[in-house]
């Protein structure tokens, strides 16, 4: 649920104001029923799923085609009005906070799948399709769409192209970027653009489409993708593994894939996370008695002999590194609960305080020793905190419970804390975010990451395609 309103920030009139003019227009392209500006719908369209915050716009416009899309950003154009996309709104980074009020571009109307190509391996999608629904298409005729963020059953691909995501299979198989081959999108300005082509090889140029992919809605707005698929697994098998010392299962990462194992999917889960999520779900089927971690692997392939004997390879470097009583799970059914768990973690947190969750991410033999500094500095400063993630990607989620914690430390002790946790991250040769965007709350941090110059860059980009700024203002940069 969303928190209390926030104010826009101070410089909101340096764009245009929205008038009855306006909203008359904005009807006649999408039709009265789209266009909403009761209380309620403006609320519920002004968060997303970070912390509490809430910036309700002025306006909901609901387009459901690329001329609607181009003929609102034409018209917001030439009056200088604020206009934020938005999908599913499940980031939690606030990338798709109105924070200057002005239009919410919701795109949930573009939501039909335009193409599965069996013969090229590739689905053409507008970006109002749920995630979990092109995994279901895709599998229908026994192929894969492998990036699977924890919200994929609400999320939308267009914002999932526009965090560039990631998921549990990315240390196999890679995030959005690796999937995408070509775009169809809108300038702020209404001009419509095609970036890529529908081939796997591309030296055209510079990579538009690879610049679009992780904008975060800054550049332009995406209403047509082209993802390639891979051939689905015939095979696939799920562990869980439980240690008594959290750092002893970081340690263990790096040491399998020594032992020269890919696996599919490999998920870091502390003891209170494990006890959140089966307490969320109903369920108290794992024990946490004397755990202080698990290790939540899973290993695919067409041939069920290899796989089953990565597992055995796998087992014995966990048992090596301190894991007892591993778990192989015996059917589909407990593989799925085993990700219920793992995928409500999130939801599972939320429902029991306000929490911050910083995205960081490091090389994964540095895993051990991120968790031991976040862990250092909650008992200096007094925080609480849940650690789970992508394992396999160095890729950890650090969930800071507010609690009983005062305004004093939640508003001015804790950002400092963060920050000292990001110049650490970097020093381990990591950066702020592994695929949650920088949004609206991480863009304080971004010269911890980034030099003038390099901002200079970025800034430089935002310009070209958006000299207004007018396109989801107010994010990434500080």
């Amino acid at each position: 649920m969303p928190g209390p309103l926030h104010q826009p920030p101070p410089d909101r009139d340096r764009f245009g104001r929205l008038t009855e003019a306006h909203l008359e227009f904005f009807r006649s392209v999408v039709g009265a029923d789209y266009v909403l500006t009761d209380a309620d719908s403006r609320r519920h369209y002004g968060h997303d799923w970070t912390e509490d915050y809430s910036f309700p716009p002025e306006v909901v416009v609901k387009p459901a085609t690329t001329e609607a899309v181009a003929a609102i950003l034409r018209r917001c154009a030439a009056d200088r009005l604020p206009v934020t996309p938005a999908g599913g709104r499940t980031g939690l980074s606030g990338g798709m906070l109105p924070v200057y009020g002005g239009v919410l571009l919701s795109l949930e109307r573009m939501n039909r799948i335009l193409e599965l190509d069996t013969r090229n391996l590739q689905i053409v999608v507008q970006p109002g399709v749920v995630t979990q629904h092109i995994h279901e298409a895709a599998e229908a005729v026994g192929l894969s769409y492998p990036p699977d963020p924890s919200s994929k059953g609400s999320c939308l691909i267009g914002g999932n192209v526009a965090e560039n995501a990631g998921g549990a299979h990315a240390v196999k198989y890679g995030i959005t970027n690796a999937y995408v081959l070509a775009l169809e999108a809108v300038l702020p300005s209404g001009e419509v653009i095609r970036t890529g082509a529908r081939v796997l090889k591309n030296s055209t140029g510079y990579n538009l489409t690879q610049l679009l992919t992780g904008s975060e809605g800054t550049l332009a707005v995406i209403t047509e993708i082209t993802l390639r698929l891979v051939p689905k697994p015939r095979h696939v098998q799920t562990l869980l593994a439980p240690f008594a010392d959290a750092q002893a299962a970081c340690d263990c990462v790096s040491a399998l894939f020594r032992a020269g194992l890919q696996p599919s999917t490999l998920e870091f889960m502390e003891r209170d996370a494990l006890v959140f999520g089966q307490r969320y779900l109903g369920i108290d089927r794992y024990s946490v008695a004397g755990v202080e971690a698990h290790l939540l692997l899973e290993f695919d392939g067409n041939d069920a002999g290899a796989v089953l004997a990565d597992c055995e390879t796998a087992l014995g470097v966990l048992e090596a590194h301190g894991a007892h009583e591993v778990l192989l799970a015996q059917s589909a059914e407990q593989q799925a609960e085993l990700w219920r768990i793992r995928r409500c973690l999130g939801e599972a947190v939320k429902g029991t305080t306000i929490y911050k969750e910083e995205d960081t991410v490091v090389p994964r033999a540095e895993l051990a020793n991120l968790l031991r500094f976040v862990k250092q500095v909650g008992a200096e400063v007094g925080f609480q905190s849940v650690c789970y993630g992508h394992a396999g990607d160095g890729n950890l989620h650090v969930n800071i419970l507010r609690g009983e914690l005062s305004d004093t430390v939640w508003h001015d002790e804790l950002p400092k804390a963060i920050a000292r946790i990001f110049e650490y991250v970097v020093s381990l040769g990591g950066t702020l975010s592994g695929e949650h965007g920088i949004g609206w709350v991480q863009r304080p941090y971004m010269p911890i990451r980034f030099s003038a110059t390099e901002l200079a860059l970025l800034r430089g980009i935002k310009q070209v395609f958006d000299p207004q700024g007018i396109l989801n203002p107010g994010k990434i940069f500080p």
